[in-house]
């Protein structure tokens, strides 16, 4: 097994001396600023994690479909932004804000092009599994943001329906990370699908936390504007479950707040404000918490099937690590 520190140090290198092609650099020039402004690395090292499960050692056959995974999240956040109008990303301008809506939609498709190619440097006696895992994950994450959009133009979204969506959205890319990882080390059959479901419950604990982040978190530490989603109207866990809760007076408040117009800052603030409030009022923000820690005990109980001792320490330091923030 692999010691998180020399983890850490993998992935730290992996990013530094991470190259694109030079020209044109209107094109590869956006790649690059979407590696340097940083981000959790969630996915590669999660990828490293459970490929350290069974190896001892790291070498380029793990490194490289490690990076590309962290490199195609990179070319989904370039279009997401585009499509959630988003200003900022981690706290600086996102690609489509600094270059163009264009340019950033260019640099998202040569960036998913540049992860097939690093995903694709898997190791020759599982390179079939791992490059179908891989592309059937790649479709599912577009399906999971094309029914997000979809939701947008909806009253009301079920909440059955939208943990399906963040799974797809979500769940599955970083289940995908937990599953490759495993598979290029050797692991069992069995042991990999235990690990893609710690993976996808752990990815939908992850996107809850996200969600809970919007409203009541800090923009310094959530590197993006606060109440985005309540700005686009976006049906968050919470707004589902808002919905859910709400009956009377309480319902058509929440409606009416949902519609306000958002055209100038003071709208914006005005519809933010109100809209946290109605959820504090309905105690949503206490649910979204209790919805974390359970998804976070499904993801550990899956783990647990195929790992134990050490290793499953491991696994419950990287999710308790993962969704420490909203505690």
């Amino acid at each position: 097994m692999i010691r998180q520190d020399i983890i850490d140090s993998a992935v730290k290198a992996l990013f530094n001396g991470i190259e694109f092609t030079s020209e044109p650099s209107g094109l590869y020039d956006p790649l690059r600023y979407m590696i340097a402004i940083g981000g959790k690395r969630l996915r590669p090292r999660l990828c490293l994690t459970t490929y350290s499960l069974y190896q001892d050692a790291f070498c380029p056959e793990i490194l490289e479909p490690a990076a590309g995974l962290e490199v195609f999240h990179s070319f989904t956040l370039i279009h997401d932004d585009i499509m959630d109008r988003s200003p900022l990303r981690r706290g600086v301008d996102t690609v489509w804000k600094k270059w163009s809506p264009d340019t950033a939609i260019l640099s998202g498709d040569v960036m998913c092009i540049d992860s097939y190619a690093r995903v694709a440097r898997a190791p020759h006696e599982c390179l079939d599994e791992v490059l179908a895992l891989f592309s059937k994950t790649a479709a599912q994450v577009c399906e999971g943001q094309q029914y997000d959009m979809e939701f947008e133009g909806r009253d009301t979204v079920q909440m059955d329906e939208y943990m399906d969506m963040i799974g797809l959205k979500t769940g599955v890319l970083i289940a995908c990370a937990a599953k490759m990882g495993a598979l290029i080390g050797g692991a069992s059959k069995e042991d990999c699908e235990n690990l893609y479901d710690y993976g996808y419950n752990l990815g939908l604990a992850f996107q809850v936390a996200d969600d809970f982040l919007d409203v009541f978190g800090d923009e310094k530490v959530f590197g993006k504007p606060i109440g985005g989603d309540i700005v686009n109207s976006k049906k968050s866990w919470l707004t589902v479950k808002a919905f859910e809760k709400a009956e009377g007076g309480a319902a058509r408040d929440l409606k009416e707040a949902m519609a306000m117009p958002v055209g100038t800052p003071e709208q914006k603030e005005a519809k933010i404000n109100r809209v946290r409030g109605l959820y504090q009022e309905l105690g949503v923000g206490k649910d979204a918490q209790v919805a974390i820690l359970r998804l976070n005990a499904k993801a550990l109980e899956a783990a647990y099937k195929s790992c134990d001792g050490a290793r499953f320490e491991v696994l419950h330091h990287f999710a308790d690590k993962l969704i420490g923030r909203t505690k």
